[in-house]
Formats: structure tokens, sequence, C-alpha cells
């Protein structure tokens, strides 16, 4: 079908949708609503596109005229330029959207290769994500937070709630890779570690079932590095989920109760992303297209201090400001990464 066919189909579409909540009850209101207001934004840029087609179209017919040509090739040229741009505009918001993109998220930071040194900068990359998402309004709740010996972090997950976190965040899943001189390196010799970074779309409970029969809760004292939060009480708790192998452990609360809560939280989005990767597995020539696979064995990023440089090796871009980026300015990374991902689904719809 072609694009002014799909578009003449959801302007018939949306007008139908308004005369059916002139006499609707009850739920079909709510549901004639929401499909409404996600046309509604297309609607308005449809009205934009048929402007200035028409507004090229009238300044084309005046290239005729000797004494209105230099005018009209302007006003022709701008015109054409403005539709070519909303009709890319279109094709984007055509294109199928991530169910989870809307949703807050669940982000994990763990040390890989490196010991102490990648422990060391897990810490640094999570109050990055942490300075991102306060400057985007979010809410950054740490939900487990496991702190070495030198002060890193074992590992580090926080719930970040917002609308649209999982849709700029999705792109940070995978191992990132930290260069530089170790403060612990006395020859001073740069040292090369890896983090694994996983961001999960929050799901709402109606999204995963948990069968209670499924799970093994285990209660042990809380400990930490140093004696911190060390707990006379067992009041951390380690859920296995049975059927998957999924373990999560928490103990950052001093409350058996929060600490249970919040490691439902956590496996049900682990089980849900487990989820949406089995339905997505099909879509194997998809996946290819997007930026990324967003598998956890895959090389995402390179933090090079001694050259200030931070490198995203999916699409070879390699910003000079790695000092911005730690203090959480991940904007221009993730802008270029969405329109890589942009620009590849829009090659693979034309296909």
């Amino acid at each position: 079908m072609t694009l002014p066919a799909r578009l003449d189909r959801l302007l018939l579409r949306a007008e139908e949708l308004r005369h059916l909540l002139a006499t609707a009850e009850g739920a079909q209101v709510g549901a004639l609503s929401k499909e409404l207001a996600e046309l509604e934004p297309l609607v308005a840029k449809v009205a934009e596109l048929r402007a200035a087609e028409r507004a090229r179209d009238e300044a084309e017919a005046l290239l005729a005229d000797p004494e209105l040509r230099e005018l009209a090739e302007a006003e022709y040229r701008a015109q054409k330029e403005r539709v070519a741009a909303l009709e890319r505009e279109i094709r984007l918001l055509l294109l199928p959207k991530d169910a989870a993109d809307e949703r807050s998220a669940i982000l994990e930071i763990r040390p890989a290769a490196g010991g102490e040194e990648a422990a060391l900068f897990a810490a640094e990359l999570f109050r990055a994500y942490q300075r991102y998402a306060e400057s985007k309004g979010w809410r950054f709740e740490v939900l487990e937070y496991d702190e070495s010996d030198l002060g890193g972090a074992r590992s580090a997950v926080a719930e970040i709630q917002g609308r649209g976190v999982f849709a700029r965040l999705k792109y940070e899943s995978g191992v990132h890779r930290v260069q530089r001189v170790p403060a612990t390196e006395a020859q001073g010799r740069i040292h090369t570690s890896t983090v694994t970074v996983a961001v999960l779309p929050e799901p709402e409970e109606v999204d995963v079932q948990i069968n209670e029969a499924d799970l093994r809760v285990d209660v042990f004292r809380a400990s930490g590095a140093g004696g911190q939060h060390v707990n006379k009480t067992e009041s951390a708790v380690r859920i296995t989920h049975l059927p998957t192998g999924i373990v999560v452990t928490m103990q950052e609360e001093k409350s058996q109760h929060k600490n249970r809560a919040k490691a439902m939280k956590v496996l049900r989005a682990r089980l849900y992303e487990a989820e949406r990767a089995r339905a997505h597995a099909s879509r194997a020539a998809d996946r290819r297209a997007q930026v990324g696979t967003g598998d956890r064995s895959e090389r995402i990023r390179t933090y090079n201090f001694p050259q200030g440089r931070v490198t995203d090796h999916r699409i070879g871009l390699t910003l000079h400001k790695l000092d911005r980026v730690m203090l959480g300015e991940f904007d221009e990374i993730i802008e270029a990464l969405i329109a890589e991902d942009q620009a590849a689904r829009l090659a693979a719809a034309a296909e």
C-alpha cells in the first residue's frame, strides 16, 4: 500500500473513532479514546504534510511566471524539503512501536573482568546513570547496592521511574569496557576492565504471572563491606525461580518484607524480559536490523580515560568528552543510537 493510501485509511479511522466516541459508553470509551489518542499525533502530521504539499504545488505553478519565478523557486525548494522531512517523520510514526518503550526500567550493573578496578568503574557508571536520570526528571531508587572493600560495587540495581525511560536506556544493555590506570597500579600501566549493564523494562503485574509454588525463598543475615549493612536479624532475602533458575538477592533494606518486595520486582522484570526475548526470537532478521542486539556478551562501548574519549562500537561514534559523559551527559550518544535504529528500521520497512 502506498503512503498516501495508508494515510487516507488512518484519517478515516480517526474520524470513525470520533463518531463512535460520541455514543460510546462504559469501558468502550476508554478503549476508543486510547486508540484515538495514539492516532492524533499522526493526524496532526498528515495535516502539516497536506498543507506543505499544497504550498509546494502552488509555488510550482508560479514558476512559469517570469516576474514571480525567482520567489517561486525559493518557495518551491523550501516546501519540497519540508514535504520530504514530514514524510520521513510520518514514516517513523508508522513504524511498529515497542510496547515496552513507555515503561519505567530496572537497571542492573555488575563488574565482569578486572576485579576491584571493574567494581570501582561499576560504581562510577551507576552514579553516571543516576545523574542522567535526575537530569530527565526521572525517579531513581536504589534497590540493591553491594559495596566492595575499596568502595566499588559488586552489584548495583536501581528502579528508574518515568515516562519513556526504557525507550532511551534500552540501548545501554551490554558490556562496557574501561581503559585507565587504576589507583592501585604502582607502575602506571593502563588496565582494561569490563562491567555488564542490563536495562529491563518494568512490567505490570498482569504481564507476568508468578506461581508462589515455583519460588524458593531463603532468608539470611545481611552483610556488607567493612561491616556496613550488617544485620542481627534475618532480613536479607534470596528468591529462586525454580522453572528458570533465576536468582535474585536483596539485602538493602532492614525489613525482610521490603527486601522481598524489591526482589519480586526485579524477578518480575527479568522474567518479563526473558519472555520478550522468546517472543522476538523468530524475528531474527528484524533484530539484526536494530542497533545492537542487547546481548550481554556484546562489547558495546569503551571508556578510555587517558585519552578522554568514549566510543560506541555499534555505530562507530567517538566523543572526546568522557568527563561530561561520566557526569551523566548520555544524550548525544543515545540520540545517535536512536537515529541509527530508526534509519535501519525505515530501510527494512522499505524493502
